[in-house]
């Protein structure tokens, strides 16, 4: 398998490189040209840094958003702020060639109005890491880097899902991203996580990606299984245990409430390269009896 890697690499790194001037559409529908290879990057959000660097664009960064922590070369950028407090004067001081910014919040206008070039990323579901993945190395001429890093993704999930099969059961389960409570969807990337390591959803698909809930919803589900994202600000099993009802759910009477810890909770919540890790999380969240 690492030869078949390694071959791979060495085609794409034959057949793909990018030309400049290099017109594209971002995730916000706009045209984007960008005149010659990025040499001075801004990204803005946690999951385009860590792709970004991924396929080996890292030198390239100037600065990061606030949140993004990951490789610790990317963790030692300079800050310009997060996806709602945004320091746009900072981030034009860096002058840079192109900011990654986030389809929400209004930076990328903002940026825009500065003559500064920007690419607006929109990563949601599970085929948005790979589609991410391929926009991105083709914008830092890294496509090949892309391929090579979407072919060891897969292989790493594969390898988790055949593990995930062996589990005798597939559980119920309630997924809280924070205490609002705000879920996630099946169709979302982490609903797609669920999915993958053997684990049943309780949240309906019509209610979308990313839904804000009624609590009376997890009662009425029952799940077997509940996961705390929202664990590093202090929701315990403990304190969901005192929400109206919730003390008789099947998940909290068993015991099985996975508290996630920070790191575990960046790489379920970033929809980017370390996805097989997120899945590692879930399938031992879902399925402790399996020995990894």
């Amino acid at each position: 398998m690492k030869k078949f890697v390694f071959l791979l690499a060495l085609f794409f790194s034959l057949a793909l490189a990018t030309s400049y001037p290099l017109t594209v559409k971002d995730d916000l529908g706009r045209s984007v040209t960008i005149a010659s290879e990025p040499r001075r990057i801004v990204v803005m959000l946690p999951s385009a840094t860590e792709m970004l660097c991924s396929i080996g664009a890292c030198d390239s960064i100037v600065a990061t958003d606030d949140y993004s922590n990951w490789p610790a070369a990317a963790a030692e950028k300079p800050k310009a702020g997060g996806l709602y407090n945004p320091n746009v004067e900072l981030i034009a001081s860096f002058e840079p060639d192109l900011v990654i910014t986030s389809k929400y919040g209004k930076l990328t206008e903002a940026l825009a109005k500065l003559g500064i070039t920007t690419y607006a990323v929109n990563a949601q579901t599970y085929g948005d890491i790979f589609r991410t993945a391929r926009n991105l190395g083709e914008l830092v001429n890294r496509e090949a880097a892309a391929e090579t890093l979407i072919a060891r993704v897969n292989q790493e999930v594969y390898a988790l899902e055949t593990l995930a099969a062996r589990a005798a059961a597939r559980p119920t389960v309630y997924y809280e991203i924070d205490a609002t409570p705000y879920t996630a969807g099946p169709g979302s990337f982490i609903g797609e996580m669920i999915a993958r390591a053997r684990g049943v959803n309780i949240v309906p698909a019509e209610l979308g990606l990313f839904p804000k809930i009624s609590p009376e919803l997890v009662v009425e589900k029952d799940p077997e299984v509940i996961v705390l994202g929202d664990a590093p600000h202090g929701v315990t099993a403990a304190k969901i245990a005192g929400r109206p009802g919730w003390a008789e759910l099947r998940a909290i009477k068993s015991g099985r409430v996975c508290e996630l810890t920070k790191e575990q909770t960046d790489v379920l919540h970033r929809p980017g390269p370390r996805v097989a890790k997120g899945l590692a999380v879930l399938i031992r969240c879902l399925h402790p009896e399996l020995e990894f």
